[in-house]
């Protein structure tokens, strides 16, 4: 896997952004507006899934 470095970047008070490089979008088939999941690992490990509605 290829390391990838952002900054986070702050855009409110309360709400924080991360870049991400189109080539993942495109792996993925992500599109603009399409709801994510981020799962908290522990240790600054952070996963972000396609939401899937159950």
């Amino acid at each position: 896997m290829e390391k990838v470095i952002r900054k986070l970047t702050k855009k409110s008070e309360y709400s924080y952004y991360v870049s991400i490089p189109k080539e993942f979008i495109d792996k993925y088939n992500w599109k603009a507006k399409q709801k994510l999941t981020i799962e908290d690992k522990g240790r600054g490990a952070l996963v972000i899934k396609d939401w899937r509605k159950r």
